[in-house]
């Protein structure tokens, strides 16, 4: 008997630098250079700097979890400070965004700053 094995999805962790506010104005930098991650790999995106979240900043994670899920990829956010997990829950969506299986190496995830200008 045969068995095929699927290889092992690896998830990459994206910190993100200098964002502090995922909220209106913001969302469409993150929607930038996230998604097209989310087509190719799954991606676990880390939210430890993210201070502040509004409606905008939640659609946008939700239309990653959505463009992730087309591609038969996994999005999910890990590292949220209280306040913003509060709000997801509140919302009821921290339930299919949150990992809690994250492993962390000195090679983690790319990092983006937001441009100066």
């Amino acid at each position: 008997m045969n068995r095929i094995r699927s290889k092992p999805r690896v998830t990459e962790t994206i910190e993100i630098a200098a964002l502090r506010e995922l909220v209106r104005g913001n969302e469409q930098l993150l929607l930038e250079r996230v998604a097209p991650l989310v087509r190719r790999q799954s991606v676990c995106l880390d939210l430890s700097s993210v201070e502040r979240i509004d409606a905008a900043g939640v659609a946008a994670l939700i239309s990653l979890y959505s463009i992730a899920q087309s591609a038969g990829q996994v999005f999910s956010i890990c590292g949220a400070l209280p306040r913003v997990r509060e709000i997801l829950a509140l919302l009821g969506v921290e339930a299919i965004l949150t990992c809690h299986n994250v492993v962390y190496t000195s090679q983690s995830g790319q990092q983006f700053e937001r441009p100066a200008a």
